[in-house]
């Protein structure tokens, strides 16, 4: 090999290298700012880990909602057709949030299984559901635990 040739292979494994480096650089960075979107089921199934920010969707449970005296902290529960997980949010939630209404509920699980939100979206629209929140809450053909009201949008 001569000198040329060998300039040309260092620099190209050079490019390589650097090229390698800032990829990992960016698939790093981009991991680290993933949400993966859970239903209540998987929570307690117990196959999401522990403080990592999540993204829990479902609907407010009926009789589930708690405001404590002079605070804007509020808990209530988020469920499928087979689990609730207990959240806990402090701040002012939207107009639309009611028992009964989809929700996402962005926040971390601690220790005890309960989420602890920073952010609450409630459904705008009563006609729609995500495909995916509506494949959660039918859990086969002939039953479902969903809202009557609920029903006939998912389908």
């Amino acid at each position: 090999m001569t000198r040329t040739q060998r300039r040309r292979v260092w620099l190209v494994m050079s490019l390589l290298a650097g090229l390698a480096g800032a990829l990992l650089l960016t698939l790093t960075a981009f991991r680290g700012n993933l949400l993966y979107f859970h239903q209540p089921s998987e929570i307690v199934a117990g196959r999401v880990p522990a403080h990592e920010r999540i993204r829990l969707g479902g609907l407010v449970a009926a009789g589930s909602v708690r405001h404590r005296h002079a605070s804007l902290t509020v808990q209530f529960q988020v469920a499928d057709c087979d689990a609730r997980v207990p959240v806990r949010f402090n701040g002012v939630l939207p107009d639309l949030f009611r028992p009964g209404q989809g929700v996402i509920v962005y926040g971390e699980l601690d220790g005890h299984g309960v989420l602890i939100a920073d952010r609450v979206l409630a459904k705008h629209d009563s006609r729609y559901m995500s495909p995916e929140t509506a494949k959660a809450l039918q859990p086969n053909e002939h039953s479902s635990c969903m809202p009557a009201r609920l029903q006939s949008a998912a389908s």
